[in-house]
């Protein structure tokens, strides 16, 4: 192996401890309110890694939002969702939901790591668009009048509404044992706008 795959394993690798060293101290400490000389020593590596690979600790949970869409992404792949791009989406929408309460007190304090400003923002939006872009697919099952739109904005629609929802979650007004529930109804409202008027009515029902 030359030197620049092994160069670029090892960033690979000191990628991963940092990150693994954050979530564990994440779980320990909901607030994250450790600093980056702790989250250097919790990984093994030297003071200066954590500044040269993320720069900031809004970058790693950004890292780790985007690891946690790309969990629900290969989820959502792997899993033979059912039924027309409603139902598939809503079926997504379990399946992300599902993930997150595997571990809410972590992902709870990654997401509010992840929502303080910042200069550079990254790519969660894209991504999280990405994945309900997958569930929809092409649009069978809505307004055939609005199928192409449905397939242009609504996985950028969903992707905001389904945030909205975490971030109230995030802030303890949405419970662990609500979260499905209110994640479906936001979405559905999302969905209703591009469903044929006789799944609609369905659809707003959720809301009620």
């Amino acid at each position: 192996m030359s030197e620049a795959p092994r160069a670029q394993a090892r960033t690979l690798a000191s990628r991963a401890k940092v990150l693994a060293a954050a979530e564990r101290l994440m779980r320990a400490d909901p607030s994250s309110s450790f600093s980056m000389r702790e989250l250097a020593a919790e990984a093994g590596v030297s003071f200066a890694t954590p500044f040269n690979l993320f720069g900031s600790k809004a970058a790693i949970a950004r890292a780790l939002s985007v690891a946690r869409i790309e969990q629900m992404t290969e989820r959502v792949r792997d899993r033979p969702l059912g039924g027309d791009a409603i139902e598939r989406l809503l079926q997504a929408v379990a399946v992300a939901a599902g993930l997150l309460l595997e571990e809410p007190v972590l992902n709870r304090a990654m997401m509010a790591a992840l929502g303080g400003w910042t200069e550079e923002p990254g790519d969660v939006r894209a991504r999280s668009r990405a994945l309900w872009a997958l569930a929809l697919g092409g649009g069978d099952g809505l307004d055939p009048s609005l199928r192409t739109s449905a397939v242009e904005r609504l996985p950028d629609q969903v992707a905001l509404v389904f945030r909205g929802c975490l971030s109230f979650w995030v802030a303890g007004e949405v419970t662990d044992e609500d979260l499905p529930a209110e994640a479906n109804a936001a979405v559905a409202m999302a969905v209703a706008a591009f469903a044929a008027p006789d799944r609609r009515a369905t659809l707003l029902a959720k809301a009620r």
